[in-house]
């Protein structure tokens, strides 16, 4: 497969992977995983994330609390915890890899091999992240659907809801796989300049007006 502009969708693969690591590195520490709006005060809501639980007053604004524990937290939350951390970690190292990889980069320009191999390695570690932020954002919010819905719950005790963290998340996986797909695909591809295009079209279109000018009686 030719691409005439193959430079510009590794820089696209590389700004929605650089988007994606943003937004995962927010995730990670955004207090909004779950919230929690109580009926008896309506001017209080809980939230509640990986590292620390937050109550947002309209009065008093919010104040949060780090939880002093981690084997105390819920299974979905020990394991999100790390698994974004590993997420965070590998969309870095996949955006330094990537990075020296460009067809763009003065880096290595003799040793194209290697480029294509650093370019691999960076959008499979951007794989690699997008699954583990979309994992445990999706085993969080399906924690909390079950707990809705628990018929054992009385219908008194208020129920948590999604945060906007989770969404934040899903949107982070989604561009991390997107950035690391564009990536590999420019691997099998051999870049054709636009002059070079050119030069084909012109050479096609002389041929036709020689063979015209022969085949006339």
């Amino acid at each position: 497969m030719a691409l005439v502009y193959r430079p510009t969708m590794q820089l696209s693969g590389l700004l929605f992977s650089l988007l994606g690591w943003v937004l995962s590195c927010l995730t990670t520490y955004l207090p909004q995983w779950k919230n929690l709006n109580l009926e008896l005060n309506e001017l209080e809501i809980w939230t509640m994330g990986l590292w620390q639980a937050c109550v947002v007053q309209e009065e008093g604004g919010t104040q949060c609390k780090d939880f002093d524990s981690f084997l105390a937290l819920p299974p979905e939350l020990r394991i999100s915890r790390i698994l974004m951390v590993f997420s965070n970690g590998s969309g870095l190292l996949g955006l330094l890899l990537s990075g020296f990889g460009l067809d763009c980069s003065k880096i290595g320009e003799r040793q194209q091999e290697q480029k294509k191999r650093l370019l691999l390695s960076g959008g499979t570690l951007f794989w690699i992240s997008g699954i583990t932020a979309i994992v445990p954002v999706s085993w969080v919010a399906h924690s909390t659907v079950q707990e809705f819905w628990d018929e054992n719950i009385p219908d008194i005790v208020p129920r948590w809801d999604f945060g906007e963290a989770l969404f934040v998340g899903w949107f982070a996986g989604f561009c991390l796989l997107l950035g690391g797909s564009l990536l590999n695909c420019t691997i099998c591809s051999t870049e054709v300049h636009p002059s070079a295009g050119r030069y084909a079209v012109a050479e096609q279109q002389d041929r036709c007006q020689r063979l015209d000018t022969e085949t006339r009686p």
